[in-house]
């Protein structure tokens, strides 16, 4: 799977964290393609929420990519900022989630992949695919408009998302960068 190229800031702590051996400025960020999370070493403070550089080539704020984090290892602040992260991320991105409601198609014979949005059920993909067979979806608002039972799409996708990131053991990772397998559970 190809790197992340910008991630959005979810923490910065200026002199790491406590339970580190060395005492060195680290951040906690978000992928904006594939919702990786990660910790870095800055070079510069940075802000929450902040979106930053982190591909191959010459970056300006980060010095390296330590390593990939899971859910669990995140800190109390990035856990109260994932969430607006996740929908800044899905705003600033609405075209392939957009077409995640024009083109999704079924994982099964009786599950279809819209199914997996939170509070989604049989009633709402019928009348979805009834909407987007009619013509297809050009907004959030659109879809709201034309799916009355759904206010806010993007805050299913956001759901969805965070469900992905918060649960190693899904079953369909449609949005998220499924997790690092631990080789010690395949022995």
């Amino acid at each position: 799977m190809p790197n992340e190229e910008y991630a959005i800031v979810l923490d910065y702590l200026p002199t790491g964290k406590s339970s580190s051996f060395k005492s060195e400025p680290i951040a906690q960020v978000i992928g904006t393609e594939h919702f990786t999370l990660l910790e870095v070493i800055p070079l510069t403070q940075l802000k929450i929420l902040e979106k930053v550089y982190i591909g191959k080539d010459k970056r300006e704020k980060i010095q390296f990519i330590k390593k990939r984090v899971s859910f669990e290892e995140l800190t109390n602040t990035s856990l109260s900022e994932i969430n607006k992260a996740v929908e800044q991320i899905v705003r600033d991105t609405s075209g392939k989630f957009l077409d995640f409601f024009n083109k999704s198609g079924s994982l099964s014979l009786r599950m279809h992949q819209l199914e997996l949005l939170p509070g989604l059920g049989k009633k709402h993909l019928f009348e979805i695919l009834k909407q987007r067979e009619a013509k297809p979806f050009e907004s959030f608002k659109d879809i709201s408009e034309r799916i009355h039972l759904i206010p806010d799409p993007a805050k299913l996708v956001v759901k969805r998302i965070v469900q992905e990131l918060e649960d190693p053991k899904l079953k369909y990772y449609v949005f998220a960068r499924p997790p690092a397998r631990d080789e010690r559970s395949f022995r």
